[in-house]
């Protein structure tokens, strides 16, 4: 699959993995199903799930490091900034230095091309927060957040799942 279909396709996975309400009951249990994913699998993971204004859910799995956190704060900065995915960002931005061009203005400190924060969209009111997971390759950890966000939804992951990385 070409770069410009992945595009495509979390472009769909942007516009249809939407809320009709948001709230801490929903974020404790995407993030309660995402953490009983990473147990049962052995995923070395962060979540990090918040509204732009304040933090809803946080766990760290077994084999997480330091830095996950750091790395997730990093990408929900991204998706409060440009309010869409991150691993879209990388895909569309192809800088392999994790930075963005020198004329955005924004500090490798506080923003990276990194997969693994989506959007939280509410119908009727926009991009309201995000899901960051960290710890795995970037497509995994974006697709990490996307099967909890189908789960959650109602929505047949296997129509927005992007297929694995040509090797």
């Amino acid at each position: 699959m070409a770069v410009a279909d992945d595009i495509a396709l979390i472009q769909k996975q942007e516009a249809e993995l939407v809320f009709s309400v948001f709230d801490e009951a929903v974020a404790f249990k995407i993030g309660s199903t995402i953490r009983d994913r990473a147990l049962a699998q052995g995923l070395p993971i962060i979540v990090d799930i918040r509204t732009f204004d304040r933090p809803l859910f946080y766990a760290a799995m077994p084999g997480s490091n330091a830095s996950n956190p750091d790395w997730a704060r990093r990408k929900i900065n991204v998706v409060q900034r440009f309010l869409k995915s991150t691993y879209r960002m990388v895909l569309e931005q192809q800088r392999p230095d994790r930075s963005f061009k020198p004329g955005e203005g924004l500090d490798i400190s506080d923003y990276v091309l990194a997969g693994g924060g989506f959007p939280i969209t509410v119908k009727g009111a926009g991009v309201i927060g995000v899901i960051a997971v960290s710890g795995l390759p970037e497509r995994e950890d974006h697709g990490v957040v996307v099967d909890a966000l189908c789960s959650h939804l109602g929505v047949d992951g296997r129509q927005l799942a992007l297929p694995p990385e040509a090797k």
